[in-house]
């Protein structure tokens, strides 16, 4: 457990669920009170029941927890961590099309609307928009451009590559440490090299 109360992956409890039910029912009864947990599945070649990814994901919003890591458990099974969504953390245009749709539907929970409605206010909500449109912030671009050649390889790096690195950059809490993030991924552009 760390100190502010939070279990962590590796001590968070492991449920084995086999349908969507089983999950928005475990979720429904725990999402207040615990933090995180692993979900444990089979794995498709087994041909034994369990939740469609999708879907997994899906009641996880409702209730506003967010998946992360995902590990092979054995042969058979497979698990992956979900969790609270933690204030200011950032969110993939996936999910705000996951939430679009549920929104749609009326199925968002007022735990997934609150934890929304706290995105959007703390712009997380819109944080990795600019990342995910591949768009080159200015002080990057500047320091791209101080560094002769290195836009060129920049711009043959592959699109996840540039959106890796990017992320990195627009992650960082400091200035100085958004600073430094950015003439490093300059400096290994200008050597062919990825930043991250």
């Amino acid at each position: 457990m760390t100190k502010t109360g939070i279990v962590s992956q590796a001590d968070a409890p492991r449920v084995h669920l086999e349908t969507t039910q089983q999950w928005r029912e475990w979720l429904l009864d725990h999402h207040q009170a615990d933090t995180g947990v692993w979900l444990v599945t089979w794995r498709t070649p087994t041909g034994r029941p369990a939740p469609p990814y999708e879907e997994q994901i899906t009641e996880a919003l409702r209730v506003g927890w967010v998946d992360s890591t995902a590990k092979r458990l054995d042969d058979e099974r497979t698990m992956l961590y979900f969790a609270r969504r933690r204030p200011g953390s950032p969110w993939a245009r996936t999910n705000k099309e996951r939430i679009a749709r549920l929104e749609a539907a009326k199925r968002l929970l007022p735990a997934g609307q609150a934890t929304v409605d706290r995105a959007r206010a703390d712009g997380s909500w819109t944080l990795l928009d600019a990342v995910e449109d591949l768009v080159v912030p200015d002080d990057l671009a500047a320091a791209l451009d101080r560094h002769d050649g290195a836009r060129a390889h920049w711009d043959r790096f592959t699109p996840s590559a540039r959106k890796q690195i990017l992320w990195w950059i627009v992650q960082a809490k400091r200035p100085t440490t958004r600073a430094a993030r950015v003439e490093e991924s300059a400096r290994r552009a200008l050597l062919g090299e990825r930043a991250r």
